[in-house]
């Protein structure tokens, strides 16, 4: 859709998007450039320039949105008091291109490439690519002392692991998630392994059927609940022992989990 086409305008409603960068730098960077590919890595997705690259983040609440025409994008962007919140727009000649967060923690940046480009330098092996294997995982645990969760959520290690997977496939391979990395065993590695790839690769079918309709601002990905196992259940009995589920608290962030079959 976008893969092809020239930035003909940037329209910047909320310059809080491109901080800590100046959006006038992103807009003068961006406009008049075309857009050769389009990639993710981890949670963030790259559109590579002819001459440049353009970072986008979506943090939690984050989404694209698809305008037919800037004229349709003028009319609808956050126009009160029901209007489309956007954040960042790219006109191209085709179609408009939204990045939006009401949140306003996702953030849009521009580097002159991808070797400049700070945040894809020091992101880890895609959890999703052929480089992350059983080996590769194994050798991430024996190296640290923290605990998995940490280890599993560090994006300098393995990117595109979340909080929600994370406690999703621990609880398919049923290890603690307090428990210290480097106590994991080979074979538990390969379980963990195994279930951190089915986990992701089952949210992303979810979220690709039905198909992304970026064209309707209230879209959101749906079906992602039903194949959560652990997940904000606190208090509800485990599907596997029927022990209670419980939630603690971990970095900041929460973990759930049954310490009952999770060890």
């Amino acid at each position: 859709m976008v893969r092809g086409q020239t930035i003909r305008c940037v329209h910047m409603f909320h310059p809080i998007a491109a901080k800590p960068q100046k959006p006038l730098d992103l807009v003068s960077a961006c406009e008049g450039r075309r857009i050769v590919d389009v990639w993710r890595h981890g949670k963030y997705l790259f559109l590579e320039l002819d001459r440049g690259l353009i970072e986008m983040h979506f943090k939690f609440d984050g989404h694209l949105i698809w305008f037919p025409s800037a004229t349709n994008l003028l009319r609808r962007a956050n126009e009160k008091p029901d209007g489309t919140h956007v954040d960042v727009a790219l006109e191209l000649r085709r179609g408009v291109l939204g990045f939006a967060d009401g949140r306003h923690f996702g953030r849009v940046h521009v580097w002159e490439s991808r070797e400049a480009c700070v945040p894809l330098g020091g992101l880890g092996v895609d959890a999703l690519s052929r480089e992350f294997t059983r080996e590769f995982l194994y050798r991430q645990l024996q190296s640290s002392r923290r605990t998995v969760k940490d280890v599993l959520l560090d994006q300098g290690r393995m990117a595109g692991i979340g909080n929600i997977y994370s406690c999703e496939a621990l609880w398919h391979a049923q290890l603690n998630p307090t428990r210290r990395a480097n106590t994991v065993s080979k074979k538990q590695s390969a379980e963990l392994h195994k279930a951190i790839v089915s986990v992701l690769r089952r949210a992303l079918e979810c979220c690709l059927n039905p198909a992304p309709v970026f064209r309707e601002e209230d879209w959101w990905f749906q079906g992602l609940e039903k194949i959560l196992r652990m997940y904000q259940r606190e208090g509800l009995p485990c599907r596997r022992c029927g022990h209670t589920i419980q939630r603690i608290e971990q970095g900041g962030r929460s973990s759930y989990c049954c310490l009952n079959c999770q060890r």
